[in-house]
């Protein structure tokens, strides 16, 4: 009898026993399961699906207490809290808390980043921006659910932080999120990573649908040569303009323009390579791991979250929609110089979009080589999306 007190009391202390519990925990660790799959054997968006999903195996681990969401409750940090019981994750998190994991990851994406055929064609500013109608569509749909469904609650924070995803740039949607709508930033992060991974599945039957064969057989003519004056010049303007506009969007932008400084100046290459290798890595790992781990069962089995993917996929639709449809107008304009499936390229998903207007313009003119027209739009949509995020923190950040 001595000894059977002692076991139980052991078992007592196991998460088993929780699991038992609260089988919520095992749905998530099974939804992370079913994620790791997707990304490992599938390929969907592997360097930040699985330390995402990862981090949700984690934070599910009743008992492990990595990870604790009310110390950020109501927008703020309790730091008495904090300092009496963080967990690993909770000082991680602090990254994504404060805005920093998201522009560094800014910086490594603008350290791998060639503006130069945007440079050479300004009108792709026009498809960047116009495939960002997605988001603010998602916005508005997000608002209207929750007059529909009594389930729903989101009101203009949770909306904006929806209609970001439509712009197909994870990071922006985990800064706007963190600052806008936290307790939704699990659920909006693998939303994003998930449909961001389906780019060449979702956009193909839409570009085909809003574009006729003739327009997608154009050629168009190649771009001029941008020097390097031009390419060293852009991204201290695009700062200096953007920032002084919207100056919420400043750190993004800031630090996507630093990183491209590095790569166009010719004299950083050590710093250049660092961000877009280790200190890239690196982050994307904390942030990866941070953002899984804020999709616990309470938050992510909730009605709300089937509205987040549903809102989110009709934002990449429309976004596509949106540029696809913008490159017909500019076909029409151009006397048919124009390819409008370099349109759908506006949404930031860098360079996977420019890739699948590549693909579907090929198949229909074996002679059509859209790469780099496509990826003047593909590089704009990153701004735009940056762009984006400024006017709903300057709307709706308090």
């Amino acid at each position: 009898m001595s000894y059977i007190e002692p076991i139980k009391e052991f078992l007592a202390t196991t998460g088993f026993q929780q699991l038992v519990q609260n089988p919520g925990y095992i749905i998530m660790l099974v939804i992370s399961c079913v994620l790791l799959y997707l990304a490992i054997v599938k390929g969907f968006e592997p360097l930040l699906l699985v330390p995402i999903a990862f981090g949700m195996l984690l934070t599910n681990l009743p008992g492990a207490e990595m990870f604790h969401s009310e110390f950020y409750a109501g927008g703020h940090v309790d730091w008495q809290a904090f300092n009496a019981g963080a967990g690993l994750i909770d000082y991680l998190y602090l990254g994504v808390k404060l805005g920093i994991y998201p522009s560094l990851i800014f910086m490594g994406v603008g350290a791998m980043t060639d503006f130069g055929p945007m440079i050479a064609n300004p009108k792709s500013l026009l498809l960047g921006a116009a495939a960002q109608l997605g988001i603010f569509i998602a916005f508005f749909g997000a608002l209207a659910l929750s007059d529909i469904f009594p389930n729903i609650n989101f009101g203009n924070n949770e909306a904006a932080s929806i209609g970001i995803i439509g712009g197909a740039d994870g990071p922006t949607a985990i800064y706007v999120t963190s600052k806008l709508a936290p307790a939704l930033l699990g659920p909006i992060a693998v939303a994003a990573y998930s449909y961001m991974a389906l780019v060449p599945v979702i956009q193909p039957p839409i570009m085909k649908a809003l574009t006729t064969k003739k327009e997608r057989m154009v050629v168009m003519e190649q771009l001029r040569p941008v020097s390097k004056k031009e390419k060293i010049i852009f991204p201290i303007m695009c700062t200096i303009f953007v920032s002084l506009l919207l100056p919420s969007a400043a750190p993004l932008i800031g630090l996507l323009m630093l990183g491209n400084l590095f790569k166009e100046c010719g004299v950083t290459d050590r710093l250049c390579k660092t961000a877009q290798n280790e200190l890239m890595n690196i982050v994307t790992i904390f942030l990866g791991v941070s953002v899984g781990a804020t999709a616990t069962a309470e938050v992510f089995l909730d009605f709300q979250t089937l509205g987040i993917l549903v809102m989110g996929v009709c934002a990449f639709g429309f976004g596509t929609a949106g540029g696809v449809l913008l490159g017909k107008l500019m076909y029409v304009l151009s006397g048919g110089k124009i390819n409008p499936l370099i349109g759908s390229a506006g949404v930031s998903a860098v360079p996977m979009a420019a890739r699948v207007s590549q693909v579907v313009g090929q198949k229909e003119n074996p002679k059509n080589f859209l790469l780099m027209h496509a990826m003047g739009p593909n590089v704009a949509g990153v701004i735009g999306s940056a762009i984006a995020a400024g006017v709903f923190l300057a709307l709706f950040q308090h």
